[in-house]
């Protein structure tokens, strides 16, 4: 029997754009990315923003997504960036970055 396409892991870059330094954004991606299976890590960016990069099943990354854009109660995102390309398996957990 064959996959289909939304069961192939995929990868997303995803940059997220509001209030979310400094506000617990890290801790609560990571944790909502263990709880939904996804692979990969997240760090803050000079210019206030936060990275993420993650593996995993297209449609859990969907739902990761989904709560990225409700973030941690003291953060507010105004905005959120996904890019899609095929997964390598370079990571095996997801971390936060320093």
């Amino acid at each position: 029997m064959t996959q289909s396409a939304d069961e192939q892991p995929v990868r997303a870059h995803i940059v997220v754009h509001g209030h979310v330094q400094g506000v617990g954004f890290r801790a609560f991606a990571a944790q909502i990315a263990s709880s939904l299976d996804l692979s990969g890590g997240v760090r803050n960016l000079n210019d206030g923003r936060v990275e993420l990069e993650v593996e995993g099943n297209k449609t859990a990354i969907e739902a990761f997504v989904q709560q990225l854009k409700i973030g941690p109660p003291a953060g507010r995102v105004t905005g959120i960036e996904t890019g899609w390309s095929r997964a390598d398996g370079r990571y095996s957990t997801f971390s936060v970055w320093y």
